[in-house]
């Protein structure tokens, strides 16, 4: 491919990703790996140039996001505790909760107890119970006078019992900034002793979703991130909300 075919490529690829609220650092970098690997690459006889151009971002694109797969990490000692989701609020925690002990019973033939850790949502508990019945799947709540803390704790007494394999803790939606709400997960934290904390971001959060996962991980020791709406459109958006900037 001639340095021109990439060049026009490579403008449409960095206007997308800045259009999409991508760091300018970011899409500087990225697109000059592009450049750097199309120029002069031979194009393929099944391809036209430009789909040639697509085929190395898509391969750049998943190497940025993490080209290898790692597995969860479960306890030699059952049940494992997955202090599922923290985030901000309508990220889909809840959803994602469901989705991950659905993928651990096909994949790693384990039973997960769902916990309704969230009291502060309005139906919370109630999504949770309808996700679990769906998947035929056991859900623990204390309903929404109790302290999440004491849910948490609870929860994993009644797993052990039951002889489940994963604990899955669905807490509620908080701020990064809000103190209290993020000491209150610290206490969850100190109890359930989780093997995994899973931060659940937006994919159409934009480059705020830095500082929230580094804000959530000074606090709790992240060891993975699980980003929803991937197939959401920022632009979209900002077009529903005409009165917005």
């Amino acid at each position: 491919m001639s340095e021109a075919d990439v060049k026009q490529m490579a403008r449409e690829v960095r206007l997308a990703l800045l259009e999409a609220d991508v760091n300018f650092k970011v899409v500087k970098d990225f697109v000059s790996r592009i450049k750097e690997r199309a120029v002069g690459q031979e194009v393929l006889k099944s391809l036209t140039p430009g789909q040639q151009v697509i085929k190395v971002v898509q391969e750049e694109l998943t190497k940025l996001m993490g080209g290898e797969q790692t597995k969860l990490n479960f306890s030699a000692k059952p049940p494992t505790v997955v202090m599922m989701f923290v985030g901000l609020q309508g990220a889909g925690k809840t959803t994602s909760a469901g989705k991950l002990a659905n993928y651990i019973r096909k994949q790693n033939n384990k039973k997960s107890l769902l916990v309704a850790a969230d009291v502060y949502r309005p139906a919370a508990i109630k999504q949770l119970q309808t996700l679990g019945s769906q998947l035929k799947m056991p859900v623990f709540s204390l309903g929404d006078k109790e302290s999440p803390v004491k849910i948490a704790e609870k929860a994993i007494d009644q797993a052990k019992a039951d002889h489940n394999d994963v604990v899955i803790i669905d807490t509620a939606g908080r701020l990064h900034i809000d103190d209290d709400l993020m000491e209150e997960l610290e206490q969850i934290k100190a109890v359930s002793h989780p093997d995994e904390i899973f931060l659940v971001v937006d994919a159409m959060t934009g480059q705020d979703a830095v500082n929230v996962a580094k804000s959530f991980n000074d606090r709790l020791e992240l060891t993975g991130v699980i980003m929803t709406k991937l197939d959401g459109d920022t632009r979209a958006r900002r077009a529903r909300c005409p009165s917005g900037p």
